[in-house]
């Protein structure tokens, strides 16, 4: 995958529109970092001093982002104003609340709430996607998390399920899909209909993401629950997880909830 203003008019911009450099939120030992000027990425995510997503820096390559599904209405490069967009800010009850600005191509706006859960040692993550169009659509949220080509990725599937199938050396151990990070010369990806999780351990520590468990005629068309893309070369690999595919009137908002959890691993 790849990817002057009047100065009396930036100072309008800047004070509508949070500027504020990157966002954390922490919980026990881990701290998420998100930049609202650049999409509301999760740009890092650490369990003490120890990171976990991928830190390259080539376009499409880190950090954690959100798009629309299916990918099929807008192909490639991602949507500027929901993937790399100036998000605006609002903290309140312990939310913070990145809003985006309506996509011109789609007619969408995004939003991500992000808090945290103390007891359960989660940081929630929940994705609006509002139909800011005149007409009724149809479409999914999709979450991609970046991490490094490295360490073993889990989810609940029977291996023979996945598709295309022979593109990844998957496993079946204790039950679940495993796959041990390896090197190609090629960009793969694979859809798998999972269990509602998806993990990825690697250096000591597991990121385990949890999500609605959808039925299997619910995704996009052509999408899936879980997708994995390993991008060629020892770079990085995309842990991809998706919603159901839903029905906006206009004016209406689908909501979509994830659960991190980073823990070490046992």
């Amino acid at each position: 995958m790849k990817r002057i203003l009047v100065l009396s008019a930036m100072a309008c911009l800047m004070s509508s529109v949070s500027m504020a450099q990157t966002r954390e939120l922490k919980v026990g030992d881990v701290t998420m970092t998100i930049n609202p000027e650049k999409g509301a990425k999760i740009m890092s995510l650490k369990y003490q001093d120890q990171e976990v997503i991928s830190q390259l820096r080539w376009p499409e390559s880190f950090g954690s982002t959100f798009w629309t599904s299916p990918q099929k209405e807008w192909n490639w490069p991602p949507v500027f104003e929901l993937d790399k967009g100036v998000y605006e800010v609002v903290e309140k009850d312990g939310h913070l609340v990145m809003t985006s600005p309506v996509s011109e191509k789609l007619k969408y706006r995004v939003r991500k709430d992000f808090s945290t859960d103390a007891k359960d040692g989660a940081i929630v993550v929940t994705y609006s996607i509002i139909n800011e169009s005149g007409e009724t659509r149809q479409v999914a949220p999709w979450e991609i998390t970046r991490v490094p080509n490295a360490g073993v990725i889990k989810f609940d599937a029977p291996v023979e399920s996945i598709w295309p199938a022979g593109l990844m050396n998957f496993e079946q151990k204790n039950g679940v899909a495993c796959y041990a990070a390896d090197e190609a010369q090629e960009n793969r990806k694979v859809n798998a209909d999972g269990k509602g999780w998806l993990s990825y351990e690697n250096n000591g520590l597991v990121l385990t993401k949890k999500f609605a468990d959808l039925k299997a005629d619910e995704p996009a068309p052509g999408e899936a629950e879980i997708q994995v893309y390993v991008n060629r070369g020892k770079t990085y690999i995309e842990l991809e997880s998706q919603g159901a595919y839903t029905t906006l009137a206009p004016g209406a908002e689908l909501n979509w909830t994830v659960r991190w959890y980073l823990q070490p691993a046992k």
